[in-house]
C-alpha cells in the first residue's frame, strides 16, 4: 500500500472506530489528477473495507450546456460561476446530516460534457467520502462552507506543462480539434488554475506529483 492510500486508510479506520463519516477533499488545478487519484483510493480501500468508501466529484455540479448558453457562460465553463455551488454544498452537508439514509449524487461524463443525475450512491455503510474538485478551498460564498465539511483537504500539485499536456490530450481524445483544445487549456483553464493555486496554502497537506 503506497503512502497516500495508507493515509486515506487511516482516516477511514478512524471513521469506523468512531462510527461517523469522514470527508477527504482532493483539490487542485484542472488536469492535476484529482479524479484519477480519487478512483484509485476508492478502489484500493474497497478491497480492504468493502462498501465503506464513496466518491463525489465537483464536476458533476457543472451547469448544463443549455443553461451555460442561456446565460452566456459557455465560454467560461470550469470557472466558479459555472457550477451549481449551492447544490454541491448542500449534498456535502447531507453527507453528514443524513448518514443513516442512502444518498444519490450526479456524475459528470466528459464524453457528453454533461452530468447524469442520481447515478452515484452513498449508502449508510459508507464511512469515508472522497470529494474532489477545483474549488474546495475557495474562500468566497458559498464555496467557503466546504472546508468545514471536510475532515482533511489534500492539494495535488503537478508541473504546469504536464497538466496542460494532459488536458489537451484529454480533450482531443474526446473529439475536440487540437487547436481548440489548446486554446481552451491555455486560456480559460489556465485562468482557473491560477485561481485554484491561490488556495494551496489552506490545504492540510500537499501531494507533489512530479510527472504523469
Amino acid at each position: 500500500m503506497d503512502a497516500v492510500v495508507s493515509q486515506a486508510a487511516s482516516l477511514l479506520r478512524g471513521a469506523l472506530a468512531e462510527d461517523r463519516r469522514q470527508v477527504l477533499g482532493l483539490v487542485g488545478p484542472p488536469g492535476c489528477g484529482k479524479s484519477t487519484l480519487a478512483e484509485k483510493l476508492r478502489r484500493d480501500l474497497d478491497e480492504l473495507y468493502p462498501g465503506r468508501v464513496a466518491v463525489i466529484g465537483q464536476d458533476a455540479f457543472h451547469l448544463a450546456q443549455a443553461v451555460l448558453a442561456r446565460h452566456d457562460l459557455d465560454h467560461l465553463k470550469g470557472a466558479p460561476e459555472t457550477f451549481d455551488a449551492r447544490g454541491f454544498v448542500s449534498l456535502l452537508q447531507r453527507v453528514h446530516t443524513e448518514a443513516a439514509y442512502r444518498l444519490y449524487a450526479p456524475v459528470f461524463h466528459r464524453q457528453l460534457e454533461e452530468s447524469i443525475a442520481a447515478q452515484a450512491e452513498i449508502g449508510p455503510a459508507v464511512r469515508l467520502v472522497i470529494v474532489e474538485g477545483n474549488y474546495l478551498l475557495l474562500d468566497v460564498p458559498p464555496w467557503q462552507k466546504i472546508r468545514d465539511l471536510c475532515t482533511e483537504v489534500w492539494y495535488l500539485d503537478l508541473p504546469d506543462d504536464v497538466r496542460q499536456r494532459r488536458l489537451i490530450g484529454r480533450r482531443v481524445e474526446h473529439g475536440m480539434p487540437e487547436a481548440e483544445a489548446t486554446r481552451r487549456t491555455l486560456g480559460p483553464d489556465e485562468q482557473n488554475a491560477e485561481l485554484v493555486a491561490t488556495t494551496r496554502a489552506y490545504a492540510d497537506r500537499v501531494l507533489i506529483r512530479p510527472d504523469d
